[in-house]
């Protein structure tokens, strides 16, 4: 049962250090911020600034270098690349700016994947009712080259979203899409996380996007330098 008086995600003097070619390069520093349990959280700044850097942190796809971070009460940064797989897939689902879909899968497959990793008999049922809810069931058949860009994000949306996690981590999620496309991808993804009661942290450079968070964090140079409700951001 979720602890409702502690934060979703708790990081505490984060940091990220990669070496690069002339040495090492701080990616991020003393990152402090706390998510709640069905906030929406939109992360905005310049190219380069560290967005999706700080995504991959609370998705435990990147390891921190410095600080901690605890999502749903666990240390992610004293676990193993093993473990942080197994916390990911019972509890996160991502989705990013390129779909990340398997090529020689079809959109059903894609969906069902993680539901069989997780064990679950009813993979594809519950797969079909997922590409279903995205208005793609139609499509369910088709491979992901015979898809367009809309219809491969909504793919990647039912399968982040089928195995119900508690935290959904969006990294650009209509920054490959036109404008028509990005404002379908944009309702359903609220729509889902309504419906599911997820925690939604979003990485964006849409300011229509970002105006429909609940809160918004701007970086800049590595660091956090801006907290605020999502309508004074917008303005």
């Amino acid at each position: 049962m979720t602890d409702h008086s502690r934060p979703v995600l708790h990081l505490s003097d984060a940091s990220l250090t990669l070496n690069g070619n002339t040495g090492p390069v701080r990616i991020l520093q003393d990152i402090t911020l706390d998510v709640q349990k069905g906030e929406t959280l939109g992360m905005i700044g310049a190219s380069g600034s560290g967005k999706s850097s700080l995504l991959m942190l609370m998705g435990g796809l990147e390891q921190a270098t410095g600080g901690t971070i605890h999502a749903l009460g666990q240390d992610l940064t004293a676990m193993n690349e093993d473990a942080l797989a197994r916390f990911r897939r019972a509890h996160m689902g991502v989705v990013f700016q390129n779909f990340h879909l398997i090529p020689a899968m079809t959109a059903l497959e894609n969906v069902a994947t993680p539901l069989e990793l997780a064990g679950e008999t009813d993979a594809f049922e519950r797969a079909q009712a997922e590409l279903d809810a995205v208005g793609l069931g139609h499509r369910s058949g088709h491979y992901p080259a015979q898809l367009s860009g809309g219809e491969q994000q909504r793919v990647a949306l039912a399968r982040a979203l089928a195995p119900r996690p508690e935290i959904l981590l969006a990294d650009e999620p209509t920054g490959n899409l036109d404008e028509a496309n990005g404002a379908a991808v944009m309702d359903l993804l609220f729509g889902l996380r309504d419906r599911y009661g997820a925690t939604l942290v979003m990485v964006t450079h849409a300011p229509e996007l970002a105006a429909r968070c609940d809160r918004v964090v701007r970086l800049r140079d590595g660091r956090l330098m801006e907290d605020s409700a999502a309508q004074e951001a917008a303005e």
